[in-house]
Parts: C-alpha cells; sequence; structure tokens
C-alpha cells in the first residue's frame, strides 16, 4: 500500500485550493500520493442542507482519511488571524483519532492565504498548528535553505507557505509563492517516507 499525503484544505475564492495543487504536486514529486480533500460549508441558516458530495473540485474530507494519511497537510485562508470556521469545525470532531492515536508520529504542514500583507497570515499559520501538536503530530515548517524565502515579496513563511490574494487575479500564486508550495509538499512527503507512517 503506498503512502498517502492527506492535503486538507478549506478555499473559498480558490487561491488556498491553488495552493494546495501545488502542495500536492510537491508530494508527487517525491512519489507518494497525494490524496486532495476539502471541507463543506458552515452554515447558520438550520435548514440549509449541502449536498454529500461537492458538484466541483476535491471531495470532502472523512475522519477515515486522517487514519489513513501517513502525512497531513493542513490549508485555510486567514480569518481574523485564525482558521476560517469551517475547517475548524473539522476538527473539532476529531476527538476520537486523537483518543485512539490515530495521528501521533506523522508529519504535518499548515498554509495558508490573506488579501492583505499583514492580515494575520503568521498567527493563522500558528492557530492551524495547536490541533495537530495536541494530535500529536511532528510539525514540518519551510527552512530558509528554500531560497524564495529570502526573496519573496508576497507570501512566504517558515511557519508554512502562505500567499497574499491581491491585483487583478488574487487567486493567481507568484511564481515564488508556487515554488514554496512545491517544496513544502516535497519536505513534508520526505519526512514521510523517512518516518515510514
Amino acid at each position: 500500500m503506498s503512502q498517502k499525503v492527506l492535503v486538507l484544505y478549506y478555499s473559498k475564492h480558490g487561491a488556498t485550493q491553488a495552493m494546495a495543487n501545488n502542495i500536492a504536486l510537491g508530494v508527487e514529486q517525491v512519489g507518494l500520493e497525494a490524496c486532495l480533500r476539502t471541507v463543506p460549508e458552515v452554515s447558520s441558516n438550520i435548514g440549509e442542507h449541502q449536498q454529500a458530495v461537492p458538484s466541483v473540485g476535491d471531495p470532502y474530507v472523512c475522519l477515515q482519511d486522517l487514519v489513513e494519511c501517513s502525512a497531513l497537510a493542513l490549508g485555510s485562508p486567514t480569518r481574523f488571524g485564525n482558521m476560517a470556521a469551517p475547517l475548524k469545525y473539522f476538527l473539532d470532531q476529531t476527538s476520537a483519532q486523537w483518543l485512539s492515536g490515530s495521528l501521533e508520529n506523522k508529519p504535518g504542514c499548515v498554509f495558508t492565504s490573506s488579501s492583505s500583507m499583514h492580515g494575520g497570515q503568521e498567527s493563522t499559520l500558528l492557530s492551524m498548528m495547536l490541533p495537530l501538536l495536541h494530535h500529536g503530530m511532528l510539525i514540518c515548517g519551510l527552512p530558509y535553505s528554500v531560497p524564495q524565502l529570502h526573496t519573496t515579496l508576497t507570501g512566504g513563511s517558515p511557519y508554512g507557505v502562505s500567499h497574499l490574494a491581491q491585483g487583478n487575479n488574487p487567486t493567481k500564486l507568484s511564481e515564488e509563492e508556487k515554488t514554496m508550495c512545491i517544496e513544502q509538499g516535497k519536505r513534508l512527503a520526505n519526512m514521510a517516507a523517512k518516518l515510514g507512517n
């Protein structure tokens, strides 16, 4: 059975999804399988129902995906310096996986997107690490040996990759952001392969 890296994200306008796709590309360049998954919206309308399967895009995550993965990349747009509610809502349902240790000793990384340079990217990345640490995961950041981390004028952080969603096409990643996402995926996959989870 091949090792799977779960790339789990929530994306409202497409930027975080673009990051997830590039992280998955990096995972697959190492030879591991990237499993792209998303989460459904959260609604305050009690009577509102969503489709069990999204009409477009990646499938919704299920709790079994956490059990079966060898590593996890977790992504969300920045919402007031924190992860978006739909991703938090899913993570709040993972008590059984926490009790069983399903994610213990597996590597994990985080990624985010915001529409302003100082829009809380780093606090969002740090907040996303907290549930991973509670699950006993090993945090995999992005080292400064990746040259683009020194030169980027858009997104980028040693805590995890980020994207600055501005300009005429806010969902389009800069070349540096794409490279950093791919490098993050490669680093996560290499850690998973070495750990042999």
